[in-house]
């Protein structure tokens, strides 16, 4: 019985060294890697253009999420790449934005500068593109439409807040309820930065009996699987791997965009134009979560009020799952990611 107990008590400590080391590298000992072979294209300051198939047709363009983590989600892995999806699907030449993390002498730039860097990214593939924009991403691509209309062959916005008046999400909640001075606070923190660890945390406080106790039950409990581990190493690599934002356009965007909405009602100011979405007359696809606490549907959907695209050049499509599910779900990559393809290269 002694020796019985000697034993289970050695492997119990075995296991609780092993999960603590599993913990530690979960928790920022990763880095994040994207899945598919590609080419450096272009190096700018904001972001790095990564080349994926070959020349042929108008290219497509992902213009990857840039709220505090990496292009990653994008071309995740095997069997989650939204890259490879639309490889796989028709399209030979597709694009990724890889938005890098600012640096301190990067405080001061402003949404101008990265819509800058977008245009060239565009001008340097050609002068046209599909544009696929996702989550903040997709702001930023409904910019480039409004105010460069001929540059943008496609119009692709998942996951995009658009109205942000729209719904009754809990980020629209949080940027009309929360003073701009707490913001504006969270940026001299910074050092004139918003850093990207600041923001993972708020969004792990959007659920945190998820991310400050199941999450570490899981690795218990799956310490001696090792697919299982794989699996979470591939996601927290991305997760737990935050990028920082300049300070004056994480302001810009929280004033402008979340608090007054300007973009929807046509006063938001780009590369020195008012851009009114009504210039926007490109075939759309607008493509939301259900169950979406990041962007309700509804912030995605009413771009179609605002936009000046025929209706029968609109497509509106609502799918299962929540945000992150939209670009790397792989029940959504594979039963809706394919005709979204079609639809853009049949356009």
């Amino acid at each position: 019985m002694a020796e019985s107990l000697v034993k289970e008590g050695a492997a119990l400590y075995e296991k609780n060294i092993e999960f603590v080391g599993e913990e530690i590298k979960l928790h920022g000992g990763l880095r994040p890697r994207l899945a598919t072979p590609n080419l450096l294209r272009l190096d700018l300051r904001s972001m790095a253009l990564r080349d994926y198939g070959k020349p042929g047709g108008i290219p497509t363009l992902i213009d990857a999420p840039h709220a505090g983590h990496t292009a990653m989600i994008a071309d995740y892995a095997k069997g989650q790449s939204l890259v490879q999806t639309l490889l796989d699907n028709g399209l030979a030449h597709v694009a990724l934005t890889d938005w890098k993390t600012a640096t301190p002498d990067m405080k001061d730039l402003e949404i101008d500068n990265y819509l800058a860097d977008l245009v060239v990214a565009i001008d340097d593939l050609g002068g046209r593109v599909n544009l696929v924009g996702l989550c903040q991403g997709g702001w930023m691509a409904a910019m480039i439409a409004a105010r460069f209309p001929d540059k943008v062959n496609a119009l692709v916005l998942a996951g995009a807040p658009i109205d942000t008046d729209a719904g009754d999400g809990p980020i629209k909640r949080l940027a009309h309820e929360t003073p701009l001075s707490t913001y504006q606070e969270l940026v001299a923190l910074g050092g004139g930065l918003m850093r990207g660890a600041m923001m993972l945390q708020g969004w792990k406080n959007m659920h945190p009996a998820q991310h400050y106790m199941l999450d570490q039950i899981d690795v218990y409990e799956h310490i001696d699987d090792p697919a299982w581990l794989a699996k979470e190493e591939t996601f927290e690599s991305w997760y737990e791997s935050p990028i920082d934002l300049p300070g004056r356009w994480y302001l810009q965007a929280i004033t402008q965009l979340f608090k007054e909405n300007r973009l929807a009602k046509g006063e938001f100011v780009g590369l020195d134009r008012k851009l009114d979405l009504r210039g926007i007359t490109c075939p759309t696809y607008l493509l939301a979560g259900a169950s979406d606490d990041i962007t309700t549907p509804e912030q995605v959907l009413d771009a179609a009020k605002y936009i000046a695209t025929p209706n029968d050049k609109i497509v509106r499509k609502t799918v299962p799952g929540g945000h992150i599910g939209l670009f790397m779900g792989a029940r959504t990559l594979k039963e809706h990611w394919p005709a979204i393809t079609r639809w853009i290269a049949a356009q």
